[in-house]
């Protein structure tokens, strides 16, 4: 094994070490950050569609953001609430009167960057991000570690 190779074995091994094994420190994204990033990419591939681009919704961010908490906070993964709600009870429940709604989660994928390609590869996340008929965003973004997938992501779409 040549210096360059024993590098590069190492440097995997510190990133699988940092991502795969329980009990170890993930480091913190901001979630703002995080969420705004999920925004910016989101709205690069409705531009690239002919789309407008989404806007940032309070009603709709808050109930994203409580889905991802809820899902952190009991270990699990669905577009089920641990209430049993669904996208549309939670999107109404935050205060914002949908025509049109839509919902995308995700789980354990490290950023916003990895999380949205992902989307993008998965025909039901693609038509919801390329739906041009929802006009409005809310992204909800949780890091906990000792969870399943440690880091829990909701992307919720809205039109009046």
């Amino acid at each position: 094994m040549t210096a360059r190779s024993r590098s590069a074995a190492l440097a995997l091994g510190a990133v699988l070490a940092t991502t795969l094994l329980p009990g170890v420190a993930h480091a913190q994204a901001d979630p703002a950050a995080e969420a705004q990033r999920v925004l910016d990419l989101t709205n690069g591939h409705r531009a690239a569609a002919g789309c407008p681009a989404l806007t940032t919704n309070p009603q709709l961010a808050a109930s994203a953001q409580a889905h991802s908490e809820d899902m952190a906070r009991h270990n699990y993964f669905s577009h089920t609430g641990k209430d049993g709600s669904n996208p549309g009870h939670r999107i109404a429940r935050a205060g914002y009167q949908a025509r049109s709604w839509a919902e995308n989660i995700a789980a354990g994928y490290r950023d916003a960057e990895t999380t949205v390609r992902e989307w993008m590869n998965s025909p039901g996340h693609r038509r919801n991000i390329l739906n041009c008929k929802l006009r409005e965003l809310g992204v909800g973004y949780v890091s906990q570690s000792g969870t399943r997938y440690t880091r829990y992501w909701t992307q919720n779409f809205g039109s009046r």
